[in-house]
């Protein structure tokens, strides 16, 4: 495509385009920030799944303004004809392609998790070596805030390679899990049922959501799992701290023996 035949392709910009042009950017940056804003301080005014119905809806309304944006400006810039069309988006992509692969692909993957809402504001994953509360979901990342009160983008093409771990999907409740270590020779369904005890007397515990005790032999004894809902998912350390705490007090105080597993020994020649 020569120089001459792709002017022809553009209008001229006279004073009222230029002005619909500014008006149309101005128009969508106002919107965006007014979502941004707008429905996380609601937001965080309301409680369950109220909020994160909420919060899902920040990426998809960008994702809508975007478009609409997009599609209100370009009749302005290109004479709507399907030939012309074709010729600009077909050589727009193919540059695109070539210069911003990885930057494209994550722009596309942005789309795909706005579909298919791997994870949404409020939830928490785990997406490669980092957990955390998503906070923010753009078009070319997720943001995540850790229990360090770190701030991670990563960027949505992990999607096609790293298995994406939601841990409470949408859902205000997150289950929490405290494991203790006790020596094999023990009474097991009394320990057994003072752990529910424990997790039945929080003050952090979501009534309603199941409790679970699971318990595994290991060869130097034997391994419970206190599993549990606490009333909010930013709760859930506070919680997990709590069940930990306060169960292994009392197992001690009941005389139950805490495993031991011994170091092992330093290899001759190794010191030094």
């Amino acid at each position: 495509m020569d120089t001459e035949t792709i002017n022809d392709l553009f209008r001229r910009l006279d004073t009222g385009a230029l002005l619909d042009l500014t008006l149309i950017l101005f128009g969508t940056v106002a919107l965006i920030l007014l979502v941004q804003k707008a429905l996380p301080w609601l937001a965080n005014r309301l409680h369950g799944k109220s909020r994160h119905y909420l919060l899902a809806l920040v990426p998809l309304l960008r994702l809508i303004i975007v478009i609409g944006a997009f599609l209100l400006a370009v009749p302005t810039l290109i004479e709507p004809s399907l030939q012309n069309m074709v010729a600009i988006f077909g050589s727009l992509g193919l540059a695109l392609g070539f210069a911003l692969k990885d930057y494209a692909s994550s722009l596309v993957a942005g789309i795909v998790a706005v579909g298919e809402a791997p994870y949404r504001n409020g939830d928490w994953v785990q997406i490669g070596d980092t957990y955390g509360e998503v906070t923010h979901v753009g078009m070319r990342a997720v943001n995540l805030v850790t229990p360090d009160d770190n701030l991670v983008s990563i960027p949505h093409a992990k999607l096609w390679t790293e298995p994406i771990s939601n841990a409470n999907n949408g859902s205000p409740q997150l289950q929490c899990t405290a494991d203790f270590y006790l020596h094999p020779a023990h009474d097991g369904a009394r320990v057994r049922e003072l752990l529910f005890d424990v997790a039945l007397t929080s003050p952090y515990l979501a009534l309603g959501e199941p409790i679970a005790v699971v318990a595994a032999e290991q060869p130097w004894g034997t391994r419970y799992r206190l599993r549990a809902y606490p009333i909010d998912a930013r709760q859930q350390f506070r919680f997990a701290t709590d069940l930990t705490l306060r169960a292994k007090a009392e197992l001690l105080r009941q005389g139950f023996r805490m495993a031991a597993v011994p170091a092992r020994p330093e290899p001759a020649g190794a010191s030094g």
